[in-house]
C-alpha cells in the first residue's frame, strides 16, 4: 500500500513539474502592427521592420510576439483595429501606412507607446510637438513623401517639357491629400500652366480617374502619397503606360513595378530604423525622448524599359543623376 501511495505521489509530481515550469515562463511582449494597406502589399517593408527588431535584440515568436491588423485600404476600419490592439494591452503599437494609421492609434491610447511611419510632417498633423523632442507617447520615422512634390514636378517637366497639361492622382479620403493639392495648385499658378486633379479612393475609382485624365488631354502625371496607390502600383503603372502618360511616383517600388520614375526616400531603411525604435522602447526607453527620424538621402529611380515603351529618350544628363536605372 505504501508503495502504491509513493508511486501515485511521484507520478502526480512528475506530471506537475513541466506544467509549473511552463506557467513560470514570462509571457512574450506583444507588438501591435497597425497597417492601412493589405497584408501582401509590402512584404519587404514588413521584413525590414522585423530586421530592425532583430538588430535591437528581438526575434518574432522567440522573445517577442506581433499582432498584425490590416485595414485593407479601408481607412474607416483603422479606429476599430487600433482599439482592438489597445484592448489586448500590447506593449507597443507600430503604425504602417502614413498619417491615417498613426492618427487612429493616437486616438485609441495616450499610454501605450506608439512608433509611427508618416509620409508627411508629423508636427503639422499633430502627432508630435517637436521632431527632436516628441513628447507624449509617440515617436517614429517621417518619410517626407509629400514634401518632395516640387522636386518631382521639376523632374517630370524636365523630362516631358512639352506637356501642356499635367495631372495629379490623389485619394481625398487620406488627410494628407489636401496639403498636396494646395502645394500642387500653388506650383501650377507660379508656372502658369494647368493642372488636372483626379480622385481615387478605391481600386474601382482608378479606371474612371485615368479615363478622366485622357479626356482632359493630360500628357504627364504625378501620383500622390497613399497606401492604396502603392498597394495597386502594378495596375497604376500599367494604365499609365497604356495611355502613354509619363508618370512620376513617390517611391522606388512603383518604378520596379513598371512605373517610369520615382523620387523619394528609401522606405526599407526607414522601416528598419522604426523596428529598432520599437525594440528600444521594449527595453524601457520612452518615445518622448526618441527624436523623430528623418531621411538623409532621396533616390531617383528610372525605368528605361518603360521609357522606351512610352517613346521617351532619357538624356544622359538625366541618367547620371539617377541612383538606380532599371533596364
Amino acid at each position: 500500500m505504501r508503495r502504491r501511495e509513493f508511486i501515485s505521489l511521484f507520478g502526480g509530481t512528475a506530471v506537475a513539474w513541466p506544467l509549473a515550469a511552463r506557467a513560470q515562463q514570462p509571457a512574450l511582449p506583444v507588438v501591435g502592427f497597425l497597417a492601412a494597406a493589405s497584408p501582401d502589399a509590402f512584404p519587404h517593408w514588413v521584413a525590414a521592420f522585423r530586421q530592425g527588431l532583430n538588430e535591437a535584440g528581438y526575434v518574432e515568436n522567440r522573445n517577442v510576439a506581433i499582432e498584425y491588423r490590416y485595414a485593407q485600404n479601408e481607412y474607416d476600419r483603422l479606429p476599430a483595429l487600433a482599439a482592438d490592439l489597445v484592448r489586448r494591452q500590447v506593449a507597443v503599437i507600430f503604425t504602417f501606412g502614413g498619417i491615417v494609421a498613426a492618427r487612429a492609434a493616437k486616438a485609441a491610447t495616450t499610454t501605450i507607446p506608439i512608433v509611427f511611419s508618416s509620409g508627411n510632417d508629423p508636427v503639422e498633423f499633430g502627432l508630435v510637438g517637436k521632431l527632436n523632442r516628441p513628447g507624449g507617447n509617440l515617436t517614429g520615422v517621417s518619410l517626407f513623401a509629400g514634401t518632395l512634390l516640387a522636386k518631382r514636378l521639376e523632374l517630370l517637366r524636365e523630362l516631358v517639357p512639352n506637356a501642356a497639361a499635367i495631372g495629379m492622382l490623389v485619394n481625398t479620403s487620406n488627410p494628407i491629400a489636401g496639403g498636396e493639392l494646395r502645394e500642387m495648385q500653388a506650383l501650377a499658378r507660379a508656372g502658369n500652366w494647368p493642372v488636372h486633379v483626379v480622385n481615387a479612393s478605391t481600386e474601382r475609382d482608378l479606371d474612371a480617374a485615368f479615363a478622366t485624365l485622357v479626356r482632359q488631354q493630360v500628357r504627364a502625371l504625378l501620383v500622390g502619397t497613399d497606401s492604396l496607390f502603392l498597394d495597386r502600383r502594378d495596375k497604376i503603372a500599367a494604365m499609365a503606360e497604356r495611355y502613354a502618360m509619363p508618370t512620376i511616383y513617390t517611391v522606388r517600388e512603383y518604378t520596379v513595378a513598371g512605373g517610369l520614375m520615382s523620387y523619394g526616400a528609401n522606405y526599407s531603411d526607414l522601416y528598419r530604423q522604426a523596428g529598432i525604435y520599437v525594440g528600444r522602447i521594449l527595453k524601457g526607453e520612452k518615445p518622448a525622448d526618441l527624436p523623430v527620424l528623418q531621411p538623409t538621402k532621396f533616390e531617383l529611380t528610372i525605368n528605361l524599359k518603360t521609357a522606351k515603351a512610352l517613346g521617351l529618350t532619357i538624356p544622359d544628363s538625366f541618367l547620371l543623376r539617377a541612383d538606380d536605372v532599371i533596364e
